[in-house]
């Protein structure tokens, strides 16, 4: 994907927005840069769909993701979340992501260590 590094997975996302340590150590080693990286569209509807949200976390998120850029669900990803569904590492959001991050060839950025073990381990094979 032209100019964008990195995937942030929700939990990456809410962490740096409330200024997490585990969040801003990670992006820190990373090098970071919002307008290099993405969300996945269903990091969009986790983040703004969120029970109890109030009209300042709407904000946040939405000044956080007008930053970088959101990535659509096409039918590449799809085909690709089916497979990685299949071999009974992820759940279904998981799939989506991590088959979001191998399309575009991006850097998945996650706090979720189930979630970055299943990837690791498809992206190896």
């Amino acid at each position: 994907m032209n100019g964008v590094d990195w995937l942030l997975d929700s939990n990456v996302v809410i962490g740096l927005l409330k200024g997490r340590a585990e969040a801003v150590a990670l992006a820190e080693t990373q090098g970071l840069l919002l307008n290099r990286s993405a969300v996945s569209q269903i990091t969009r509807m986790e983040l703004l769909g969120f029970p109890g949200l109030t009209e300042r976390e709407e904000m946040l998120i939405g000044d956080f993701l007008n930053d970088c850029r959101v990535v659509l669900l096409d039918e590449e990803i799809e085909r690709q979340a089916i497979r990685l569904r299949r071999t009974g590492l992820f759940k279904l959001p998981d799939a989506i992501i991590a088959a979001t991050a191998m399309t575009w060839r991006l850097r998945l950025l996650t706090l979720d260590h189930g979630l970055s073990r299943g990837f690791d381990e498809v992206t190896r094979s």
